[in-house]
């Protein structure tokens, strides 16, 4: 008997990682043949680290070793790569996941050449198309065959598109992780060497990475110095994204971060990263997967943007959208501080079994 034609499950940036932890398992327990693509958005140690090791997932069958460029360069080069993998590979399908560079090139170039496209997390919107991810989202979503969701309001967004076809709602992939993972993040003092001693609830955790935050001067001076009048009340931690620490060298602004009192480090595991969070009395970010996870873990959320294509962790999580308006981000902070932070509860399906259900779906289309 021939065999059969693969899935290639497609990762690019740290996000996907935690996704396709779920998923590639998932799918290899049902049967169903797969092999997994890493276009090298994300590359070296700095930004993947050991995330290929902690979360269990084996060594990429391809590497398109990308690396960075602008966003058309980026994605025109995974196009051009991926290309020739997916002309060679045969394979029954292409599954992306997320909302990366990565996610629509693949997606694009599958499209392009009759292969049908899964797309896990689909229908997110945040509404706002100067964000690049969210072009990603709305161009791979209109390419896709099968589209899985994470919440109900995103098939709503997909049928408001005139996306009717193949929509599953399967609950989110990296709480999946995040539940599987969390019995082995580190306590806080094995993650930080702080001057002081950290304990549960002592502290908050800082992330930063949009442009719209960190790409000028006039947006990110104003931030820091927020962070620094809420360290004075409150120790916080600032893993350093490497766009930002960039950003900080070249204006300049070195010696205001280390005058605000932010406890800075480089950037963190996945293990490491989850057990800051978990302990956390407070996250303040600007990443959408963050938000998801500190309504898992229950943790108060400040969202450092205009909106959030993830609105169930504001109607029903712990999310809470500030902007990046310092007097907001510090009214919001003195409420936690005092007590009044969200509560939150966990949304529908977010159970940690949303990759069985994706792989039983895909079991029934392409498994012998």
């Amino acid at each position: 008997m021939p065999e059969k034609a693969p899935l290639l499950c497609v990762v690019g940036a740290r996000p996907n990682f935690m996704k396709m932890a779920a998923v590639l398992p998932a799918l290899r327990q049902r049967g169903v043949p797969c092999r997994l693509v890493h276009t090298g958005q994300h590359y070296g140690a700095d930004m993947m680290g050991s995330f290929f090791d902690q979360l269990g997932i084996p060594a990429p069958d391809e590497n398109l070793e990308v690396g960075s460029g602008s966003h058309a360069w980026q994605t025109a080069e995974i196009m051009k790569r991926f290309e020739t993998v997916l002309l060679q590979s045969k394979a029954a399908a292409v599954l992306v996941v997320g909302d990366v560079n990565s996610t629509v090139a693949c997606a694009l170039v599958a499209a392009k050449l009759q292969v049908p496209v899964i797309h896990v997390e689909a229908g997110l919107r945040s509404f706002d198309r100067t964000m690049p991810e969210e072009i990603n989202r709305v161009l791979t979503d209109q390419l896709s065959q099968l589209l899985f969701t994470t919440e109900r309001e995103a098939e709503v967004n997909l049928l408001r598109e005139g996306i009717s076809r193949g929509i599953h709602f399967v609950g989110n992939v990296m709480i999946d992780t995040l539940l599987r993972m969390l019995p082995l993040a580190p306590q806080v003092s094995r993650i930080v060497n702080s001057p002081f001693p950290l304990e549960k609830g002592s502290y908050g955790v800082v992330t930063l990475h949009r442009p719209s935050n960190v790409d000028a001067p006039e947006t990110l001076e104003p931030l820091l110095r927020c962070l620094g009048e809420v360290a004075r009340h409150l120790p916080l931690i600032l893993p350093l994204h490497p766009r930002t620490q960039n950003r900080i060298e070249a204006f300049g602004l070195g010696a205001l971060l280390q005058s605000t009192g932010l406890l800075a480090l480089p950037p963190l595991g996945y293990v490491e990263m989850l057990g800051l969070m978990r302990d956390a009395r407070l996250v303040l970010t600007d990443s959408g997967g963050i938000q998801e996870e500190t309504t898992a873990l229950g943790v108060p959320c400040l969202t450092a943007r205009p909106g959030t294509e993830r609105p169930i962790t504001v109607t029903q999580g712990t999310n809470t959208i500030t902007g990046s308006d310092p007097e907001r981000i510090l009214g919001a902070v003195r409420e936690i501080l005092e007590g009044r932070g969200k509560a939150g509860r966990i949304p529908e399906l977010w159970d940690g079994r949303a990759g069985e259900r994706i792989a039983a779906i895909l079991q029934e289309k392409f498994a012998p």
